[in-house]
């Protein structure tokens, strides 16, 4: 199939050199909302035109804790096993990351230590991975303003193993830091989604991430002025997407290529992931 014919949100691409396949790992946009997921899927692909799936990544036992929301899983590589952060909710447990293991890329991937990395009392969503400058893993997350209001962009170390968090976490920045960003609803409301870290060439930490702006959704950067995951962070004027796509994470391709996937448009159930070449000048990152 092509890619347009995948219905995901939060795309998040993996690819494995050493088997020369792309693997697609994303929110299923029929189950986002309302509904009962079965699990999570994986399409894959050597040329990111023609993919094969969907395939079972993450089938939930009977005694998984989740029923609903499973959203925004990808997938990174740590110490010879993959590990999947992915966003779960029940009717009475909130909404949170929890991270899943496989041996393979592809899965099957199996619950891996603690059920809440992000705190029981919070409501969160959308952790991503990051290994800062001394070898120390970190999961980098959203407090939702769905609780909040303005939603906020925290961090936790992880242990080594990534089996629990092993710190309190941090703040990093508010959405209504960003000078792009307004209201997702009335005038109090204010979006943090889908953070990704990128090292650029100059050495600049930057942050990708998603909120909402004056034509939709849309993708901002922030970068770290301290080089590393605790900040403090400032954030470019404009998005660098900025009209009713977002979620975007960055890979390199086989070919040495950086790519930016996306989904647009924001409308279930019409979102399909979408790929843009990037260019990058001294931290400064351009979609071609």
């Amino acid at each position: 199939m092509k890619i347009d014919e995948i219905n995901f949100r939060d795309p998040f691409i993996l690819p494995v050199k050493s088997e020369g396949k792309y693997y697609l790992f994303g929110t299923t946009g029929i189950t986002t909302w309302e509904g009962k997921p079965d699990g999570l899927d994986v399409y894959s692909s050597d040329d990111l035109v023609n993919w094969e799936g969907p395939f079972p990544a993450f089938r939930p036992n009977k005694d998984f804790w989740a029923d609903q929301n499973y959203w925004a899983p990808e997938v990174h590589e740590w110490n010879g096993k993959y590990f999947m952060f992915a966003s779960f909710k029940s009717e009475d447990r909130r909404r949170c990351t929890q991270i899943l293991v496989s041996d393979k890329p592809e899965g099957p991937y199996v619950p891996h230590g603690s059920e809440h990395f992000t705190p029981k009392e919070w409501e969160c969503l959308d952790g991503t991975f990051y290994v800062d400058k001394k070898g120390v893993p970190w999961m980098i997350f959203c407090h939702e303003w769905v609780q909040i209001e303005i939603g906020k962009m925290c961090a936790v170390k992880l242990s080594e193993d990534l089996t629990e968090p092993v710190s309190d976490p941090i703040d990093l920045f508010r959405a209504t830091d960003a000078p792009w960003v307004r209201p997702v609803k009335e005038d109090h409301y204010f979006v943090t989604d889908g953070p990704f870290l990128y090292r650029a060439k100059n050495n600049e930490l930057l942050m990708m991430w998603s909120s909402f702006g004056d034509k939709g959704y849309a993708i901002g950067l922030a970068r770290s002025e301290s080089g590393d995951v605790k900040g403090p962070w400032n954030h470019d004027d404009q998005p660098i997407f900025g009209k009713d796509g977002g979620h975007g994470m960055l890979f390199e391709t086989f070919a040495g290529e950086l790519k930016l996937v996306i989904h647009a448009p924001n409308d279930t159930p019409n979102e399909r992931p979408m790929f843009f070449s990037v260019s990058e000048d001294n931290g400064t990152l351009s979609i071609k």
